[in-house]
């Protein structure tokens, strides 16, 4: 679970001194409070990779989806299944959910079988790039069981989630960031803490209005290097060394010039977070006229019927 060097050598000496037994007993004491069981609600592209790092972290891990057939490779690597997640909740210490839109964040802690009807104490995360309003509200209904609620979406897509190399922004009580530092570290590799409940949000919706102006920058140049009958490919290997240079010119450029459209990152969900942060721009007064203009072209993408491809279909609206 990510020891260091150095504690590693700690927990080696405390094993074989006996004069410090005492320090024996306080490391095990930090360590049982650190392995806790895990529920995980959404396994979806993201979801399960999340889910198996956990596991294979030493966490026991217990998950809930819709769709059990789509969490069978995590059952079958010894995770535990739950029918509601209520039932998921009553059994583990911290709930961490992955799903795809606000409504179904919800449902999920709020419905008649969801987890806050079950659930006294403990944790919850959700890592679902959502409402910060609904964040908030979450923060409030769980403070109210006695639960610490936290805000963790993520960004690096499937690459990321697969690789554990998550970019992982928190909003909530910091206390309880703290305590679950741990879980976060075995699922991501930049995880930084930015306040109150909705602040991880807030994060990620900054995160998308920087990913969504840049998606078009991509899609624009890959598509005109091809219209005037150059390499494109050659192309982007050159521009990507200098200041064009970034994750989506490097990973989705590659698949754009490829044909591939698998999902990373769905085109309905990425509508759905520009949808989120151009609402909460316009309730604090500021317009973001870049954004408008993505979310115009993937619209449009979108009434093709182009909503369940990858993000990085974009080029597509150019090529005609």
């Amino acid at each position: 679970m990510g020891i260091s060097p150095g504690r590693r050598e700690v927990i080696r000496l405390v094993y074989f001194c006996p004069e410090i037994g005492a320090a024996r007993k306080k490391i095990e004491g930090e360590y049982s409070m650190a392995l806790k069981k895990i529920g995980f609600i959404g396994t979806g592209v993201m979801g399960s990779s999340m889910a198996r790092h956990l596991h294979e972290a030493g966490f026991e891990v217990s998950v809930y989806t819709r769709t059990k057939e789509k969490a069978r490779e995590l059952l079958d690597m010894g995770m535990k299944w739950q029918d509601t997640p209520a039932a998921l909740a009553a059994g583990v210490d911290v709930v961490i959910s992955m799903v795809g839109y606000p409504r179904d964040v919800e449902s999920v802690y709020l419905g008649e079988k969801g987890v806050l009807s079950a659930k006294q104490g403990g944790y919850i995360v959700d890592m679902t790039t959502s409402s910060p309003k609904l964040a908030q509200k979450l923060y409030e209904a769980a403070k109210e069981k006695g639960v610490a609620s936290l805000d963790a979406p993520v960004s690096g897509g499937d690459l990321g989630a697969r690789n554990a190399t998550l970019a992982i922004m928190v909003g909530g009580d910091e206390a309880a960031f703290k305590e679950l530092l741990p879980v976060f570290q075995a699922m991501g590799k930049t995880i930084n803490y930015f306040g109150g409940a909705g602040s991880g949000q807030y994060t990620k919706m900054a995160n998308q209005i920087a990913i969504a102006a840049g998606m078009l920058g991509v899609a624009e140049s890959l598509a005109y290097a091809q219209k005037m009958g150059l390499d494109a490919q050659k192309v982007l290997e050159t521009i990507e060394t200098g200041a064009a240079g970034s994750w989506s010119l490097s990973n989705l450029g590659r698949r754009m010039l490829k044909g591939d459209d698998k999902p990373g990152f769905y085109i309905k969900h990425f509508l759905k977070d520009m949808r989120i942060a151009i609402e909460s721009a316009q309730e604090a007064g500021m317009e973001l006229p870049g954004l408008k203009k993505a979310k115009e072209l993937y619209d449009q993408l979108a009434e093709r019927g182009m909503e369940d491809k990858g993000t990085q279909a974009i080029i597509q609206w150019y090529q005609g």
